[in-house]
C-alpha cells in the first residue's frame, strides 16, 4: 500500500496538523492512502481536501518512508496552501489546526517517533525531490505531470 501526506504552512509559518480517531494521542500531517491508478500528487491533494477542506499544490517530496509491519510506503510532500478554511470530516478526524512548531513544543504534538521524524524532515528540508507521472505505452511516452521544486521556490 502507498500513503501520502503533506507539510503545509500558512502565511504565519504555522503547519497544519490533525488528530484522527484511531491515532488520537498524536498530531500528524494530513494525508491518506493512494487509490489504485491514482498519481501521488493527485492523491495528496484529494486526501488533504477530504480531511481538512484545504486546497493545496504539491511542490516536491521531502521523504519516503516504509512501515515493514503494515507494508506501507509513505511519501511526504511539501505543498503550498492555495485556498479554503479548515473543515474536518468528523467521522475520521478529531481536530485539525495550524500550529507553530518549535523545539520546545514539538513533543506535545508529535508523540509518535515516526510522525516526528517525517514532520521534522519536511520542516527542515532545504531541497525538494522532483516527482513525475508518466503514461508509458511504448512507443508512446507521455509525461502527464511534473513537480519541479526549483521552479516553485
Amino acid at each position: 500500500m502507498v500513503a501520502v501526506s503533506a507539510y503545509v504552512e500558512n502565511e504565519n509559518g504555522e503547519v497544519l496538523l490533525l488528530r484522527t480517531h484511531w491515532r488520537s494521542e498524536t498530531w500528524e500531517l494530513p494525508g491518506g492512502f493512494v487509490e489504485a491508478g491514482e498519481p501521488l500528487d493527485e492523491a495528496v491533494c484529494r486526501e488533504f481536501m477530504e480531511e481538512t477542506g484545504i486546497r493545496i499544490r504539491p511542490l516536491g517530496i521531502t521523504g519516503v518512508y516504509y512501515n515493514k509491519m503494515k507494508h506501507v510506503l509513505s511519501v511526504v510532500f511539501r505543498a503550498q496552501y492555495i485556498s479554503g478554511e479548515i473543515k474536518i470530516q468528523e467521522e475520521e478526524i478529531l481536530e485539525a489546526k495550524f500550529v507553530r512548531l518549535t523545539d520546545s513544543n514539538m513533543d506535545e504534538y508529535l508523540t509518535w517517533p515516526h510522525v516526528k521524524s517525517r514532520t521534522l524532515d519536511a520542516m527542515k528540508a532545504t531541497t525538494l525531490i522532483p516527482y513525475e507521472t508518466w503514461e508509458l505505452d511504448p512507443p508512446s511516452f507521455n509525461l502527464l505531470s511534473r513537480l519541479n521544486p526549483e521552479s516553485h521556490e
